[in-house]
């Protein structure tokens, strides 16, 4: 009975969130506590558990990620990078897509992608604003390419580092095996924005008279390199994290204080930028998957797909990427990966391969980043660049992303099992 009273609350406060009946933090808290009034879930679960609460990783990553942007944004920066993505497009729409996803996936190998949108979407906004663009193809493209990217290396999205970690996996693995799919997938992807926003993506823009100097941005050109400063070091921490022992929120929060104190910004100033929504609902997601998680749902997925997959390694393969995908697309990746990990280590375990060699952790992995593109809420990158939209005044809705993401998801899915079939059972023979 309990089973099906958390399956119920879920899809009802899914339905409220995807509808936009009422407003998502409210559904999602709504659902929060419907599943504590039934029992579904306890204060212990949700705020201690590592496996059915909330990940503290995650919102204190966003949290430290969103003050550091918020100081940054007091040096001029962006608007330099906003002036500069002006000037290279030439004002051309199509070529300033393109230019954004390509900065959006060079950024998503160092940086995690949640971080790496908390950096472009002000510079895509600012762009915008300037060009007198409608925002919208723009930051859907930006999140897409976060999720592409987020495939490249160990670091780029949080559910390789919870896969990394069960299998085995090291920074060198990413990139022999997962790095090049990804740069065919940025290729497709360029293709695809460029049909899917064809009707945005057409014209020129005159300049003349739009743009200044990049250079007359920055009002603090001390400050400006202060802050860089701080940033570099936060980036090389974030990259020799596993070999410093530290935790990315750790990082992200010993950066957001040294930010502070380097630009002596008030306190009013930069906690205005933090965008206490989406941490709220982040939050709320988090225990509601854990509620299904709790009472055996998701892993009860994960076993039908391990039993459906008998000897067939690669049928295991095709059902972890649709799998992933479907689940994925209602249920944020990070969780979703987490209960995932122990159902594929058995799936594994079944096959003659294991760690790198195995087909099976890449279908998790390329999956669960690929499944983000699915909906609005089934990665952090989304959720992230949604709730900066909607404050700056462009709201993006639910089914108007998720109109675009299930076509990407579905080609990139396609290009990816024919890289992993080709790459595991074709050429491996």
């Amino acid at each position: 009975m309990i089973v099906y009273a958390a399956v119920a609350v879920f899809i009802v406060t899914y339905g409220l969130i995807a509808t936009e009946r009422v407003h998502r933090v409210a559904a999602a808290l709504g659902g929060v506590a419907a599943m504590v009034a039934l029992g579904i879930i306890s204060a212990e679960s949700a705020f201690y558990s590592h496996e059915t609460g909330v990940d503290w990783d995650v919102i204190f990553l966003l949290f430290g990620m969103m003050v550091i942007v918020g100081v940054l944004k007091q040096t001029g920066l962006f608007e330099f990078l906003a002036l500069w993505a002006v000037k290279h497009s030439g004002g051309r729409p199509a070529r300033l897509a393109t230019l954004l996803i390509l900065v959006t996936a060079a950024l998503s190998p160092i940086l995690d992608n949640v971080t790496t949108v908390l950096l472009v979407t002000p510079v895509t906004l600012s762009v915008c604003e300037r060009l007198g663009l409608r925002p919208m193809p723009y930051l859907i493209s930006l999140i897409l390419a976060a999720n592409v990217g987020g495939t490249s290396t160990l670091i780029a999205d949080p559910p390789n580092i919870i896969v990394a970690s069960r299998a085995n996996l090291t920074f060198d693995d990413f990139l022999i095996h997962s790095l090049p799919l990804c740069l065919i997938l940025l290729v497709v992807l360029i293709g695809l924005v460029r049909v899917l926003f064809r009707h945005d993506l057409r014209g020129h823009v005159d300049l003349d008279g739009l743009i200044e100097p990049p250079a007359s941005a920055i009002p603090d050109r001390g400050l400006l390199y202060r802050c860089l400063t701080v940033l570099a070091l936060v980036m090389l921490a974030f990259g020799l994290h596993t070999e410093l022992h530290l935790d990315p929120s750790l990082v992200a929060m010993l950066g957001a204080g040294a930010m502070v104190v380097v630009s002596q910004t008030r306190t009013e100033a930069f906690l205005e930028e933090v965008e206490w929504s989406t941490l709220a609902f982040f939050m709320a997601l988090f225990v509601l998957v854990g509620g299904l998680v709790e009472v055996g749902v998701i892993g009860s997925l994960g076993t039908f797909a391990a039993d459906l997959m008998g000897d067939n390694e690669l049928a295991g393969v095709t059902g972890l990427m649709i799998g992933s995908a479907v689940v994925g697309g209602f249920v944020d990746n990070i969780p979703y990966t987490a209960a995932m990990v122990p159902i594929v280590e058995e799936m594994v375990a079944a096959t003659p391969s294991s760690g790198a060699d195995s087909p099976l952790w890449w279908a998790l992995v390329f999956g669960a980043d690929l499944g983000g593109n699915t909906t609005a809420v089934a990665a952090g990158a989304n959720v992230v660049v949604l709730g900066l939209a909607a404050k700056a005044g462009h709201p993006i809705s639910f089914w108007r992303f998720t109109r675009y993401g299930i076509v990407v998801t579905i080609v990139t899915l396609a290009v990816a099992w024919a890289y992993v079939a080709l790459r595991y059972f074709v050429l491996a023979a």
